[in-house]
């Protein structure tokens, strides 16, 4: 079921998520040779806290039954498209690639629950070469894309569409088991918000209404689209290898198009 938002419920939500882009911009401003996920981790957890908001995704569980993920940052590095803990810290070197993502409830009060946003960027660090700083353009760009698709009366097939032609075009391909998602009341809510084409007619493809408030994050592949998961392991890799990007906004659907939520 998907959960409309009140216009007062999406100030809340761009409160945090003012907040939330300057945690984001500052650890990937930290992100270079040198430094490590630890080091990165350390930041955000202040950076949230001083702010008066919780890490969204450290002790956030799937299921009941599941571990709970251990750190505020999912950091993944090179060929590891999401979902890669900051700890045990890890040591950035020259010709990295690093996806940063990172959510936050806010306000966060003792008995009270606060309004979730989520983002993320790939950052590259130090030297990498041309195929690498296109890939990283290029997923930004399909992100962008998809964003201006945003607006009533459009559907999720127009945002899926947008991000897959670019991606295409440019000789990349787009992951399929992993999504956007609804976000605001819950880290995960419903619709999810697929990075590629999907039918008209199918159910899934839900219409843009004023009041959703979305989390778009395309993930591109160097390689072929197909991921893997390795037991013990949180990180989703690319199952060749190649290196994968990513990048995220909290969006909302407002009367006349959108509102990115998680910018400066």
């Amino acid at each position: 079921m998907i959960l409309f938002k009140t216009k007062e419920d999406i100030e809340l939500i761009r409160e945090g998520g003012k907040i939330l882009a300057s945690v984001l911009e500052q650890v990937s401003e930290m992100a270079k040779p040198g430094i490590t996920t630890g080091d990165l981790e350390e930041l955000a957890c202040r950076l949230i806290a001083e702010a008066g908001g919780r890490p969204a995704f450290k002790g956030y569980q799937t299921a009941v039954d599941d571990s709970p993920f251990p750190t505020a940052l999912c950091t993944s590095i090179n060929d590891e498209v999401v979902h890669g803990s900051a700890l045990p810290p890890r040591t950035l070197k020259d010709g990295d690639i690093i996806g940063i993502d990172v959510g936050m409830e806010y306000p966060f009060k003792k008995g009270e629950k606060g309004l979730y946003t989520d983002m993320a960027r790939t950052v590259i660090i130090g030297e990498v070469d041309e195929s690498v700083k296109k890939l990283v353009r290029i997923t930004k760009e399909c992100l962008n894309l998809a964003i201006d698709q945003v607006k009533p009366g459009n559907f999720l097939s127009d945002i899926g569409r947008a991000v897959q032609t670019h991606a295409e075009k440019n000789g990349f391909s787009v992951v399929r088991d992993l999504v956007g998602h609804g976000v605001g009341y819950e880290v995960h809510e419903d619709p999810q918000i697929p990075n590629y084409e999907i039918k008209d007619n199918s159910l899934d493809n839900f219409e843009l209404k004023p009041g959703m408030v979305i989390a778009i994050e395309p993930m591109i592949n160097m390689g072929k689209h197909r991921v893997q998961m390795k037991h013990g392991d949180w990180a989703i890799r690319t199952a060749d290898k190649s290196l994968s990007a990513h990048f995220e906004h909290t969006i909302a659907v407002t009367d006349d198009g959108h509102r990115v939520l998680t910018n400066l």
